[in-house]
């Protein structure tokens, strides 16, 4: 437990984690099961509009599973180094201990105002860390390359944006679009603008991450893996004696 913990900080503290995190994964899946359930729990036990899946932590359980999959399969054709399911999934899961900003009960000790900016910078801190630690793992251990690796980090996060936009799973992001009533509002709706906001601005970069990403693939099935060139057969010396 003292190895994961160590592991999970450096994790989070954006430093490489020692080999136990892959010769021991069974651990780590089930720590970051853990926390994830408890990140999922804490992120609904004070909000009206939630269900009971949701206050029972199945959603969070359930969306890294999901998320994991969209990932990798995502960008597997990007052709990235040490891919697999379960790396992708250990790694998801490892990110699951920022969220439980999302328990602290600002409601009970601040006013409304006041409590839906600290839900909105919550928000804000989990998402950019998150985002932050998925690039640091699409770059030391996937490898990809930097024009990749912004188109990587970039598109599957557009994705989940207008997905959950679509999906409208807090019962309010298109609520927002016609105002919400004064006896209908919450500590959180500063937070799902800001959602809203996000998937305003996937929707229209989303095309451009696409043709971008179209151009990676390209470029990763049609360029010479590295020490190609050094082992083509060399022509026959045509040259003298």
């Amino acid at each position: 437990m003292n190895q994961i913990l160590t592991d999970e900080f450096r994790l989070l503290t954006f430093r490489t984690p020692s080999q136990a995190i892959a010769t021991k994964w069974k651990s780590y899946l089930v720590f970051g099961l853990f926390f994830t359930w408890l990140a999922g729990v804490g992120r609904y036990w004070d909000n009206p509009r939630a269900e009971l899946w949701q206050l029972a932590g199945l959603g969070s359980l359930a969306y890294v599973f999901v998320l994991a999959g969209i990932l990798w399969l995502l960008l597997a054709p990007l052709r990235p180094k040490n891919w697999s399911y379960r790396n992708v999934l250990t790694f998801v899961m490892l990110t699951a201990p920022p969220a439980l900003l999302y328990a602290i009960p600002v409601e009970l000790f601040m006013s409304p105002t006041h409590a839906a900016q600290a839900n909105a910078l919550f928000l804000a801190v989990v998402a950019t860390w998150r985002v932050g630690l998925l690039a640091v793992f699409l770059r030391r251990v996937s490898r990809l390359p930097w024009f990749q690796l912004v188109v990587a980090t970039l598109l599957p996060l557009a994705i989940i944006v207008v997905c959950l936009a679509v999906l409208n799973l807090e019962h309010v992001l298109f609520n927002l679009m016609a105002g919400i009533r004064d006896e209908d509002k919450t500590a959180n709706d500063m937070a799902y603008s800001i959602v809203f906001g996000l998937a305003y601005l996937s929707f229209v970069s989303a095309p451009i991450l696409g043709i971008a990403y179209v151009i990676c693939v390209l470029r990763a099935w049609t360029s010479p893996k590295p020490g190609a060139q050094a082992d083509a057969p060399r022509p026959p010396d045509s040259g003298r004696g």
